[in-house]
């Protein structure tokens, strides 16, 4: 045991020991970007449904797994989102490292944004193809890489992953961009985890002009703004064929539970009912970014709902986040290795179980809080 022990014990003197915190004070750190999580037409879909479908799929989708509510979901997700097809995952994590672990193929490149998520660098680790990375939202330096890469003799197709939405700084994937360079050489993956429900018309996402091309593969998951649990990968339906054939953490895992479908399909619904949850959830961002212009001016925002206060010192992020949740707010304080060196932050944010005067008190606390530097 010491090796773990002197491990554990290397990460609290450094002020990187994790430990699990249940939650506490106002909503400032959840992903329940729109409120969905505990919306009555959510809870009420899941209770309807009780009795009729199974609460667990009890095995893998190509044994007995494979159920009629599954099903309609990934058909009524695929149109909404405008796919040819979608398939279910049981998180956003697996849906990623399956996606990179099984299409791209050997003698293929994986290119992805630095800042990828974790589960991408995972995927990119297991996986087939070869890997580079680009600078953070650099196009030229990812077309660059591609050149390189092009001249030592590659020959195959590209796979160039990024978010929509960084899930750490808020910001945006020059997508459009990114696009005419999948259409010279490959793919465009896109994780639409952190902009799905959010962005896009009735929260179709930030990928939603390009999704049904052949290739454009997006991730959207359940767990966030849809208030559930789950992912679907969404694209052309010989990719979604080639994915139930050959995906091994879809072959061999138990399928999601078939009541996460339901209340997937209830998400969908209240994102086209209740297009007032998008437009109150950036009422909030212009609100605390108007807030935090006037009282923090040198602490600069995103502009999305996902909102990093760069502190620098692990320690001081940390000494800060608890100094806010004893003010009665639940802000997290991240630290590296899941942001670079350097970079600890308080990752706020917004949501809609937060009102607009907890939004505006939060600024306040911060004001009085923030270290002086």
């Amino acid at each position: 045991m010491a090796f773990y022990r002197r491990d554990l014990e290397a990460l609290e003197a450094g002020s990187r020991l994790r430990s699990l915190t249940g939650r506490r004070g106002v909503d400032f750190s959840s992903n329940d970007y729109i409120g969905l999580a505990t919306a009555p037409r959510m809870v009420a879909a899941v209770r309807r449904a009780l009795g009729d479908v199974p609460i667990g799929a009890a095995g893998s989708r190509l044994l007995r797994g494979e159920t009629e509510a599954q099903a309609r979901f990934e058909a009524e997700a695929a149109r909404f989102f405008g796919a040819e097809a979608g398939l279910g995952f049981g998180g956003g994590y697996v849906a990623n490292f399956a996606v990179l672990t099984t299409l791209p193929q050997r003698g293929d490149l994986l290119l992805m944004d630095a800042l990828s998520h974790a589960s991408t660098h995972e995927g990119a680790r297991a996986g087939r193809a070869e890997v580079a990375r680009f600078r953070h939202g650099d196009v030229d330096h990812a077309r660059d890489v591609i050149a390189a890469w092009r001249a030592q003799g590659g020959r195959g197709a590209v796979w160039i992953a990024v978010e929509s939405l960084y899930s750490m700084d808020g910001d945006r994937a020059p997508l459009d961009d990114l696009m005419v360079l999948a259409d010279e050489h490959g793919f465009l993956m896109v994780d639409e985890a952190h902009a799905t429900g959010v962005f896009g018309p009735q929260g179709r996402g930030l990928a939603h002009h390009l999704e049904g091309r052949h290739n454009v593969v997006t991730l959207h998951t359940l767990g966030k703004a849809l208030g559930g649990s789950g992912a679907l990968i969404c694209g052309a339906r010989v990719l979604v064929n080639f994915l139930v054939n050959r995906c091994r953490p879809f072959i061999f895992a138990t399928a999601p539970s078939p009541l996460m479908a339901v209340a997937g399909l209830e998400s969908l619904a209240i994102l086209r009912d209740e297009p007032w949850r998008q437009a109150s959830l950036a009422g909030h961002v212009a609100a605390f970014g108007a807030e935090m212009a006037r009282r923090l001016p040198q602490v600069p925002v995103s502009g999305s709902q996902i909102v990093p206060l760069i502190v620098g010192p692990d320690a001081g992020a940390m000494a800060l986040a608890s100094a806010v949740q004893a003010r009665g707010f639940d802000v997290r304080g991240i630290r590296p290795p899941t942001v670079p060196e350097g970079t600890a932050r308080l990752r706020v944010s917004l949501t809609l179980n937060a009102t607009r005067g907890d939004v505006i008190r939060l600024a306040e606390t911060l004001e009085e809080l923030w270290p002086d530097t």
